[in-house]
């Protein structure tokens, strides 16, 4: 029988930073694809790694090519991390399902199999900021995240309130002035009351994307100016 503790602790030892655990129940009627995915499983363990600060410290209004080697580097590092722990998890005979960091299964609507800021914030890592990025008190917005479905009765950790506050920095740098700065204490009812969404679409796939030294829809710029977990 696994313990959480014991899931947490292998998850620490194989490169993660922050690891959560979340019960599905929380996150009941969140889109996924399929629609059906979360019905074989009870519980999500979400990890997170920190991007170094260094990389967001060169940002200022477009991504740069640093970090986007960065960002794929740790999102490989994520999903070996996860496929680790979700065969832990096969072997002791549950069901497991890694999902991978970063991978784009809806086109239309720009989604992956899960949203993993939503599964991170139900397994109590941070809130989701103004930007809908998760925000950790430990490192701000300067995370990568990966998910591991599980049908292991584990134990869930608190969420964490909102704690934005009057904060709009994100708001103010946004180069597609896509965020509109709307608080809320939970969480958006729909990806549109918070962003200009087809906005920051946009400017990723016909500005940042076609630069040969960048070639993907990365940004980063809502990231390098929040102040949670920013150097002092």
């Amino acid at each position: 029988m696994v313990s959480s503790l014991e899931l947490k602790q292998k998850a620490i030892e194989l490169g993660a930073d922050l690891v959560g655990i979340a019960d599905l129940r929380r996150v009941s009627g969140i889109p996924t694809e399929p629609k059906d995915l979360l019905e074989k499983y009870t519980s999500a363990v979400v990890i997170a790694i920190a991007v170094s600060p260094d990389v967001f410290e060169q940002i200022k209004n477009e991504p740069t090519p640093l970090y986007v080697h960065h960002y794929q580097a740790v999102n490989i590092l994520l999903d070996n991390i996860t496929l680790r722990l979700q065969n832990e998890l096969l072997q002791e005979g549950f069901r497991a399902l890694a999902i991978p960091a970063s991978l784009t299964v809806d086109k239309v609507n720009w989604m992956g199999h899960i949203s993993h800021k939503a599964m991170a914030k139900a397994a109590g890592l941070g809130w989701q900021g103004k930007s809908l990025l998760l925000v950790t008190p430990k490192y701000g917005p300067r995370v990568r995240l990966a998910t591991i479905l599980t049908n292991a009765q584990l134990d869930q950790d608190p969420v964490q309130p909102n704690r934005c506050g009057k904060c709009n920095r994100c708001q103010l740098a946004c180069p597609a002035a896509a965020i509109k700065g709307i608080s809320w204490d939970d969480h958006p009812q729909s990806r549109e009351e918070a962003l200009h969404f087809s906005r920051c679409v946009e400017k990723l796939t016909n500005d940042f994307a076609k630069r040969p030294e960048i070639d993907k829809n990365i940004c980063g710029v809502c990231i390098s100016v929040c102040p949670w977990g920013k150097r002092r």
